[in-house]
C-alpha cells in the first residue's frame, strides 16, 4: 500500500477509550507524503548502487562516487522511513488506540510476518544475507511497544538507542565464536533454513536490530512530526546538517588524533582489494560478514569509526543526519516546488512500490546470465544507470493501470485480515 493510500484509509477517525468514542485525526497534506514516497525511490535507487554500481576504485567517476555516498545511508534511509511507515499505519499525529489501535498492531504484525517469509526466501538463493526484510520483520515487531508514544519521547530513545546499542552490540559480539554460533543456530528453525536466523537479525547480521532500530524510532518520530510547519522545518534543518557535521566530523578528527584510522585499515584487508569484498569468507558469492571480520572484530577501534555498517554510534548518527535531511529536502521540494511533481512522477512511483522494486531487482540480479555471485561480475555504472531507468519504467507504466504495486497488492490483501480482530 502506497503512503497516500495507507494515510487516507488510516486517518480519517481513530477509537480512543472508552471505545465508542470518536476523535477526527486531520489527514496528512499529500505534499508530504508524495515527498515520503520520493525519499523511498532515492533509497531505493541507493540500494542498487550498493548491489550492482562499480566497485570502489581509487580515483573512480560519478558512479563510484554514488556508490561512496549511498553504501550504508541508501539501507539507513530505507529504515528511517519504514518507522515513518509504521506511523502512518498506527496513527500520524494521534496514536489509534482501543480496536482501531489493536487492528493496527495486528496489521503490522501480518506485514512483519509476510516480510519474514519474503527476506528468508532472498536468503536461500546467492543473495545471502545482504536482504533487508527479514530484517524489516524483526525491526516490526520491537516497534510495538512504541507506537503510542509521542514525538519527543520516540526522540528520546531514539537518541538512548544511538549511544547505549553500539557498545552493547560490540560487548555481546565479544563474547561470540564460531562454536557458539553454530550452537545457536542449531536450534534456530530460521537460520536452518535460509541461513539468516534470529542471531544475525538481532546482532550479527549487515542491518542487525540491535543498532538499526535507532534508524526505525527515528522515522517513527518524524512520522508524529507535522512535517509542514515551518516551525518543525526550521528544527530538522538544523539537526540533520548538525547530526550530519558531528558523526562524521568528530569520527574523522577522533580517528586522526589517535591513529586509529590506520589500525583500521590495517585490519581490513578487503578494502584493498575491492574485489575481495564478493566473497568476504562466509558462504560463496553471498555479502555476509562473518562474526569478528573488519569493523565488527574485537578491535575497539571500530567504535570510533563512521564507516558504513560499522554499527558505531558515529555511522548511526551521521546516517540519521543523511536521512532526515533527505527526507526533508524532498518534502519542501514537493510542497514549495509543485511545478516539479509532474516530471518527478515516475521516481514517486517507484516509492509508491518500492517492496516490489527492491524484491524485482534482486531477481533481476540473480537471473543475470553467467553471474553466480551478488554483488554480480557485471557490477559497473552502466549497470547501475539500467536498473535505475529499468525500475522507473515499469513503476510509471504500472502505477497508470494500477493503485498499487503487484506485491504491494498481495501485501494490503493479507492485512484485511486485521479486520477481524476485536
Amino acid at each position: 500500500m502506497t503512503e497516500i493510500e495507507t494515510a487516507k484509509k488510516a486517518s480519517p477517525r481513530s477509537l480512543s477509550a472508552p471505545e465508542s468514542a470518536t476523535a477526527t485525526e486531520r489527514p496528512a497534506p499529500m505534499a508530504r507524503l508524495v515527498g515520503v514516497d520520493l525519499a523511498r525511490a532515492l533509497a531505493v535507487f541507493g540500494m542498487f548502487a550498493v548491489h550492482v554500481g562499480p566497485f570502489p576504485t581509487p580515483g573512480g567517476g560519478v558512479g563510484d562516487w554514488f556508490l561512496g555516498l549511498a553504501s550504508g545511508r541508501a539501507s539507513a534511509l530505507f529504515a528511517t522511513l519504514a518507522g515513518f511507515s509504521l506511523m502512518l499505519i498506527a496513527g500520524r499525529r494521534e496514536p489509534k488506540t482501543g480496536l482501531a489501535g489493536r487492528q493496527a498492531k495486528a496489521r503490522i504484525v501480518i506485514r512483519a510476518v509476510i516480510l519474514l517469509v519474503l527476506g528468508s526466501a532472498l536468503a536461500m538463493t546467492n543473495f545471502g544475507g545482504a536482504g533487508i526484510l527479514n530484517f524489516y520483520a524483526l525491526y516490526f515487531l520491537l516497534a510495538l511497544p512504541l507506537l503510542r508514544l509521542r514525538a519527543r519521547m520516540l526522540a528520546i530513545i531514539a537518541v538512548a538507542l544511538a549511544v547505549v546499542t553500539p557498545q552493547l552490540a560490540f560487548g555481546l559480539r565479544a563474547l561470540l565464536n564460531e562454536s557458539i554460533v553454530k550452537s545457536i543456530d542449531a536450534y534456530d528453525p530460521i537460520a536452518r533454513l535460509s541461513g539468516v536466523g534470529l542471531l544475525d537479525l538481532l546482532l550479527t547480521g549487515l542491518y542487525p536490530a540491535i543498532t538499526w532500530m535507532t534508524f526505525v524510532v527515528t522515522g517513527m518520530t518524524l512520522g508524529r512530526l507535522d512535517l509542514t510547519s515551518g516551525a518543525v522545518q526550521r528544527r530538522l534543518a538544523v539537526v540533520g546538517p548538525a547530526l550530519i557535521g558531528f558523526g562524521y566530523g568528530v569520527s574523522w578528527l577522533a580517528l586522526r588524533l589517535s591513529g586509529g584510522d590506520q589500525k583500521i585499515m590495517a585490519g581490513m584487508p578487503a578494502m584493498k582489494d575491492p574485489g575481495a569484498m564478493k566473497d568476504p569468507g562466509m558462504a560463496p558469492g553471498s555479502f555476509d560478514m562473518p562474526v569478528g571480520g573488519g569493523l565488527w572484530g574485537p578491535d575497539a577501534w571500530g567504535l570510533l569509526a563512521a564507516e558504513p555498517h560499522s554499527g558505531s554510534t558515529f555511522d548511526l548518527i551521521g546516517s540519521i543526519g543523511i536521512a532526515i535531511t533527505v527526507l526533508l529536502c524532498v518534502t519542501v521540494a514537493m510542497d514549495r516546488l509543485p511545478w516539479l511533481r509532474r516530471p518527478a512522477t515516475p521516481i514517486i512511483a517507484v516509492g509508491t512500490m518500492s517492496l516490489t522494486i527492491y524484491v524485482g531487482h534482486i531477481l533481476v540480479i540473480l537471473a543475470l546470465p553467467g553471474e553466480a555471485a551478488t554483488p554480480p561480475r557485471s557490477a559497473s555504472t552502466a549497470l547501475l544507470f539500467w536498473f535505475i531507468v529499468g525500475a522507473t519504467l515499469f513503476a510509471a507504466v504500472w502505477s497508470r493501470f494500477f493503485r498499487r504495486g503487484p506485491l504491494e497488492y498481495l501485501l494490503n490483501g493479507a492485512t484485511k485480515l486485521a479486520n477481524s480482530v476485536r
